[in-house]
């Protein structure tokens, strides 16, 4: 079937004064008629994750509502109809707020569905996938990604929920959230978690940054604070239609097998805080910027025009332990980086943030004129005092000791394909989500994981609750005769891996190498990781049973993998 987007050019029209393309029927806008940098960033709105009374810091509790609305993603583009986290209709945003917490104080959250009964994007009912008893009604459960939490507020993708909670997922038990913030200070990231919508959920816009804080160990760092100083920007990647509305091709690569599900989703358009190529206006100092690729699919290689550096400070929800100045960093979905860029050191009055990664990464098509750019700085030429600094030594946490591993595991990663070679689903360890449950680690334990990737893709890797380091990638040699062997066996060890991880091994890059709960697992490789489950700061155990149902889960963060269906359940046990 020929694909309606490659179809030549019929006609060019113009709608509030910015040239459209039509693609055959489909009616997609040319990202090159769109102009860059007219719009400014804004900062999502900041919602307190505790209170204050005489001077003390309390738990609370927010109702926090997924809505449908409309989003200007562009000023010469027309409203998108969205789904969207706010506290009231009008104020929600996509992003979501930004929900900032302080370690040591619970929040409480209600997520709130009250979204209409049918979907704004096309979706597969063909995968596994949440769908209501009533086919009536859109499942969303929340996941916040990098929080050490109960099982029962994890957000697990069979804990679903639809308007009103007037149908449950199978494994749905409450309301209300509860999110300790007793781990380490650092980025984490809410979003949408439902059962082969996670991709229609995210894109349609249902994910928003969480901050923990904790000033008694923050506030001697001295980095960049403050509303206007420290920032988080959310990134992420759109194709839209000539009438506004978010585009996602509803015709699969294998429409035979899966009428819609695609391997990989990529918008032709790039957006920072809901705006499409936006500016932002900085004074001549240091600005802190946590750094959340939202994407389903695509990679950020991020590096500045006119050379400025990024020091990097923290990776996912962990600060480093020493800070590192690089020109380029490079960021999976759903990874979180955490930097300073000090634009004192600037020579221009201007900086554009560009993209360099290749899509699907590593080996797929280089970026272009539109994907290729992210967002511009207009940078104020009055130089000023700037009174914060960036340490080289900053948040030292212990690494487990290889004798203190309770156990090694072999992970591998599989994708199938069709008769005519086109992707149909991806697996870890050779079986379904739904599957028995094969890895039980016992909670407070450190295991070595060995993550196999059989594929061609860099897949990130994201395992819910636990943190961890990795030790080494190493090449497989003989990658067909170890691949053949794996897919009749799906048993590492039987098929000799230690014979063939003997080729190359790949540095961790100097702003990885700390603890991290997205890693981007090199295809052809075996990549070694120390996996906690427990807190690295501190000996203590966890205040809630972490081994109660429904369990937490482990997988690809490429969203269309996740959901077809690269991620498996992950039990803990006493």
């Amino acid at each position: 079937m020929m694909n309606t987007c490659l179809v030549i050019i019929i006609i060019q029209i113009q709608i509030l004064g910015v040239f459209m393309v039509v693609y055959g029927d489909v009616g997609l806008v040319n990202p090159s008629k769109l102009k860059m940098f007219v719009d400014e960033i804004p900062d999502m709105p900041r919602i307190k994750g505790y209170h204050v009374v005489n001077g003390v810091k309390l738990p609370k509790a927010l109702k926090i509502t997924m809505f449908q609305k409309y989003w200007k993603f562009h000023k010469d583009l027309p409203p998108s109809k969205v789904f969207a986290y706010g506290e009231t209709r009008h104020n929600a945003t996509v992003p979501g707020p930004t929900i900032e917490a302080v370690h040591g104080v619970s929040t409480y959250v209600r997520w709130q569905n009250r979204l209409p009964s049918q979907h704004i994007l096309p979706w597969d009912p063909t995968i596994p996938t949440a769908i209501p008893r009533t086919k009536t009604g859109i499942p969303t459960v929340t996941h916040l990604h990098g929080g050490i939490d109960e099982p029962q507020s994890d957000g697990n993708s069979h804990s679903w929920f639809t308007s009103g909670f007037q149908q449950c997922g199978p494994l749905w038990s409450k309301k209300t959230y509860h999110y300790h913030n007793l781990q380490q200070p650092g980025n984490l990231y809410y979003h949408d978690h439902a059962m082969g919508l996670t991709r229609v959920n995210l894109l349609a816009g249902l994910f928003g940054a969480y901050i923990i804080r904790d000033d008694h160990v923050e506030s001697p760092l001295g980095l960049p604070s403050g509303n206007e100083y420290d920032r988080p920007l959310v990134v992420f990647d759109r194709s839209f239609r000539i009438n506004g509305s978010i585009y996602m091709d509803p015709v699969g690569n294998n429409p035979k097998i899966h009428p819609q599900w695609q391997p990989e989703y990529f918008g032709d358009v790039i957006v920072v805080n809901g705006k499409a190529w936006p500016y932002m206006n900085v004074r001549r100092r240091k600005y802190r910027f946590r750094i959340i690729n939202a994407s389903n699919a695509r990679f950020f290689k991020f590096l500045f025009g006119n050379d400025l550096e990024f020091i990097h400070v923290g990776s996912d929800s962990v600060y480093s332990e020493e800070s590192v100045s690089v020109k380029e960093i490079l960021l999976g979905p759903s990874e979180i980086t955490d930097v300073v860029v000090d634009f004192s050191k600037s020579t221009t009055d201007s900086a554009i943030l560009h993209n360099g990664a290749a899509y699907p990464y590593p080996g797929g098509d280089p970026v272009n004129e539109n994907n290729g750019i992210v967002m511009k700085f207009i940078i104020n030429h009055q130089r000023e005092f700037d009174s914060s600094r960036v340490p080289k030594m900053l948040i030292k946490y212990p690494t487990p000791t290889l004798s203190q591993v309770a156990k090694t595991r072999y992970i591998a990663m599989y994708e199938y394909t069709s008769p005519i070679d086109e992707p149909t689903h991806l697996y870890i360890n050779a079986k379904s989500y739904d599957d028995p449950v094969t890895e039980k680690p016992k909670v407070g334990t450190t295991e070595i994981w060995n993550v196999i990737n059989l594929t061609e893709d860099n897949h990130p890797l994201h395992i819910h609750l636990a943190l961890f380091k990795v030790l080494d990638q190493t090449n497989i040699t003989d990658i067909d005769t170890f691949k053949t062997c794996m897919t009749k066996y799906n048993n590492a060890e039987k098929c000799e891996i230690d014979k063939h991880a003997q080729g190359a091994k790949l540095s961790v890059e100097p702003y990885e190498n700390g603890w991290k709960n997205v890693y981007k697992m090199q295809p052809g490789h075996v990549t070694k990781i120390v996996v906690k489950f427990g807190y690295i700061h501190t000996n203590a155990s966890y205040p809630f049973d972490a081994t109660a149902e429904p369990g937490y889960v482990y997988h690809c963060h490429i969203l269309d993998h996740e959901d077809n269906v690269m991620m498996r359940p992950l039990k803990l046990v006493k």
